[in-house]
């Protein structure tokens, strides 16, 4: 809610006036007399009542939620604020609003309070935008369409229905032209802020838009362009990097191997396709049917690169594959999962001996592969 609150001047605000005149003369008369702290006592006693007769003392107790909606006027805000117990009464925030060093300005949104809060405490948490509370999602990298899909539902409370509804309309969610109209590689994995009311397609469109961003920040077409690659089989390469790499030196490094067996003609052999291509995931192995399953994605059974993107890779992992390290290797193998080490080498004999360190390394540690 944005605008400024004007009330009608406070027909109270005069006998509270003197009031406080008079409970100053009391308590100087009862100083010099004697008895004074009896009198005192009953003094403050009336002060007290009354002022929690229509308003709290204090800053409050238990902590709550309130959201104040777009356009609402300060009755709507009392109103809620009364309905959540916040307040004790309208009077005391309208009060409170009156008696504002500035008008105050409310926006919409959600904000933390208290219960059993003083009106003038309440207005100035509302008056400040500093306190509104926002969502955030997390999207991690490697993360598949349908994975995100989950993430962000339970984040915004929205159905997942919403999102998939919401990325099948190419034309607004806005990819880059050489998406092909395919969003899977494009939903860029980073920490989203939400609005307090969300829209499925305000948040998809936050990640297509930083996607462009990230992909013009390190030229990603123009590198492409330079090995020889079109910004789409780069991008393919990258989200295969983000599983099968565990640092940007081995994923330069392995970017490079790809692009080798390409050039030889030779299958990728890539377990992070096999298990998208069984929709099976965070798992190191695969097993000898999962590998055998006829799919594009599955490069053990198919030459070249999966028809697109097996996830969302990160800035990490598109900037290796447009920028790979040229070397003689033809495989790679994670051969210490726990410390990230790959082994890389040129010849399968090389190779087999890496992965009998992996499957110690397995044997070692049960039930991790």
């Amino acid at each position: 809610m944005s605008g400024s609150f004007n009330e009608e001047p406070d027909p109270h605000k005069e006998f509270w006036y003197r009031f406080r005149s008079a409970f100053a003369v009391i308590l100087s008369v009862a100083v010099l007399v004697g008895g004074g702290w009896f009198v005192i006592d009953k003094a403050h006693g009336a002060y007290i009542s009354y002022r929690t007769a229509d308003d709290y003392l204090g800053e409050g107790e238990k902590a709550v939620m309130v959201r104040v909606p777009v356009g609402a006027s300060v009755t709507e805000v009392g109103d809620i604020l009364l309905d959540s117990d916040v307040i004790k009464s309208m009077k005391a925030f309208k009060k409170a609003v009156r008696e504002a060093s500035t008008n105050p300005t409310i926006q919409a949104g959600q904000y933390k309070l208290k219960t059993h809060m003083s009106a003038a405490n309440a207005l100035e948490i509302l008056a400040d935008p500093k306190n509104i509370q926002h969502t955030r999602i997390t999207l991690t990298e490697g993360l598949t369409v349908a994975e995100q899909t989950q993430v962000l539902a339970k984040g915004t409370g929205l159905p997942a229905a919403q999102f998939t509804k919401a990325r099948a309309d190419v034309k607004k969610l806005g990819l880059p032209t050489w998406a092909g109209g395919k969003p899977e590689g494009f939903m860029f994995p980073d920490t989203y802020e939400v609005a307090d009311q969300p829209n499925a397609m305000a948040v998809l469109q936050q990640q297509t838009k930083q996607f462009t961003k990230v992909s013009n920040s390190i030229n990603f077409t123009g590198q492409a362009g330079t090995i020889k690659r079109t910004p789409y089989q780069a991008l393919v390469v990258a989200s295969i990097l983000e599983k099968e790499g565990n640092n940007a030196k081995d994923k330069k490094m392995i970017a490079g191997i790809i692009y080798n067996r390409l050039a030889k003609g030779m299958k990728l052999e890539s377990d992070a396709t096999v298990l998208y291509a069984n929709n099976a995931t965070s798992k190191l192995t695969t097993t000898d049917e999962q590998r055998r399953k006829q799919s594009p994605y599955n490069t053990y059974v198919t030459a070249g690169l999966p028809p697109t993107p097996i996830n969302s890779p990160g800035s990490e992992s598109m900037e290796a594959a447009v920028t790979p390290t040229k070397s003689d290797n033809l495989y790679w193998v994670v051969t210490d999962p726990q410390k990230g080490t790959t082994a890389f080498s040129k010849t399968l004999a090389e190779h087999n001996q890496n992965v009998k360190k992996f499957q110690a390394w397995c044997q070692a540690h049960k039930g991790k592969c």
